[in-house]
């Protein structure tokens, strides 16, 4: 399934494949994002699948709301790969 991503009142739905062929329609979504919202939320239950372009496209959002001290909630089970990838972030930081 192609990505798709919908938008209502900040809660972003995506749907689909998150994968290095699509990025660019995830990157047209959420270019300055955080330039025009304080609170983003992404509803990420209907991801089929994603790999590791997807992933660090999610990280890299996830960096800049940091960067700009706005709020990104990533929300829904989503798949396997995305939860092990944020669980060995917050392993490595707490470790550190």
């Amino acid at each position: 399934m192609d990505l798709q991503i919908t938008n209502y009142n900040n809660r972003f739905q995506i749907k689909g494949t998150l994968n290095k062929l699509n990025l660019k329609t995830f990157h047209a979504h959420f270019s300055n994002i955080f330039d025009k919202l304080d609170d983003v939320l992404l509803d990420i239950e209907s991801v089929e699948s994603i790999d590791r372009a997807g992933v660090m496209a999610l990280a890299r959002l996830h960096n800049e709301s940091i960067t700009k001290s706005k709020r990104l909630s990533i929300v829904g089970l989503g798949c396997k790969d995305l939860y092990d990838h944020f669980k060995s972030q917050e392993e490595t930081t707490v470790a550190a």
